[in-house]
């Protein structure tokens, strides 16, 4: 090299060059996603039913839990699943106690018409829970309640 700077030409040029070499590119790549949950059974095994043969409706809720807090125990008539924004939660089955704890990062299959509830340690939790329901159909039954 010669010690005299680069054109803005030539820096281009050179550009072009070096960054495919380095896996860089001039156009922007999409992101790839990566898969945090795919699964036909809720986390303690059980196979999900069929949907009904009804309009679909998805519903997203972000929920906040403040720490040393013991939800209601509740059922869902309509498949869900949980990712765990930040804080730590465990959930409890209510027929015979099997638990299971999630961090953040972590997506939980949800139980469908099997009473359940979470609660959480030292720190408040907060959850975006995707719901795959039908119109009228309520997402969340507190235990002992009739539709």
């Amino acid at each position: 090299m010669s010690g005299r700077p680069l054109s803005l030409s030539r820096m281009t040029t050179a550009l072009m060059i070096a960054l495919p070499l380095l896996g860089g590119s001039l156009h922007a790549r999409a992101a790839e996603p990566e898969t945090v949950l795919k699964t036909t059974r809720s986390w303690d095994g059980t196979v999900y039913r069929s949907y009904p043969d009804s309009q679909p409706e998805i519903t997203v809720l972000r929920y906040k839990i403040p720490e040393h807090s013991a939800l209601a125990w509740h059922t869902h008539p309509v498949i869900n699943a949980a990712y765990v924004v930040s804080g730590h939660i465990t959930v409890e089955r209510r027929s015979d106690g099997k638990k299971r704890e999630l961090g953040p990062g972590e997506v939980l299959a949800e139980m469908v018409d099997a009473e359940h509830r979470g609660v959480t340690g030292d720190e408040p939790v907060e959850l975006i829970v995707f719901y795959a329901g039908t119109p009228g159909v309520p997402l969340t039954v507190k235990a002992g309640k009739q539709n």
